[in-house]
């Protein structure tokens, strides 16, 4: 985890944030990682760095996942692993596995970071016990003609236009939606 760990701190310490919140949530996420690698994993009760993905189609549309256990609507993505050499390659592993598409297109450029609680369990399969995720987030662009399945851990996969999203919709989905449209049209960072 010592390579990905560094590439965080690399990526984090140039990135240039989406919004006021998204550069707090920068700095409080440095922060966390100034533990040093084990920020990565399960295993730092207190927090850990996770990575997801938006994914929008050449349409402008955003596939969002109904997630199985928490019953609401989010972009994908998940823990790190040992294996996964940057964070925005640990986003593109986690949204390729749960989207099933081919072909993606990675924008190795955060467009957001959000920090949530949630109740996370180690991989031994032991209970969950209350943590909190430092999610950051990237922007995957679908090829035209991209079929999507539903993996074990969704109960739902669908696009959506950014004006008739879903419900219930999972706190800081929104939030990344504009940064991503905007780097789809140019319009931004």
């Amino acid at each position: 985890m010592t390579a990905l760990y560094e590439n965080t701190v690399d990526v984090l310490s140039s990135w240039a944030a989406t919004s006021d919140d998204a550069e707090l949530a920068r700095k409080r996420t440095l922060d966390l990682l100034a533990d040093g690698p084990v920020a990565m994993t399960r295993a730092h009760r207190l927090g850990h760095v996770t990575a997801s993905a938006l994914i929008v189609g050449d349409d402008s549309r955003v596939l969002l996942c109904l997630h199985g256990r928490l019953g609401l609507w989010m972009q994908l993505g998940g823990h790190c692993e040992e294996g996964d050499p940057t964070l925005a390659a640990a986003a593109f592993r986690e949204a390729t596995e749960e989207s099933g598409i081919t072909g993606l297109i990675l924008d190795p450029t955060p467009i957001d970071i959000d920090i949530h609680d949630v109740r996370c369990g180690p991989r031994d399969g032991a209970p969950a016990e209350p943590s909190v995720h430092y999610d950051v987030r990237f922007l995957l662009r679908a090829p035209a003609g991209s079929v999507e399945r539903i993996s074990e851990e969704s109960s739902d996969l669908r696009w959506f236009t950014a004006d008739a999203l879903p419900s219930p919709l999972a706190s800081g989905t929104v939030q990344q939606i504009a940064p991503a449209l905007a780097r789809v049209t140019g319009a931004g960072a």
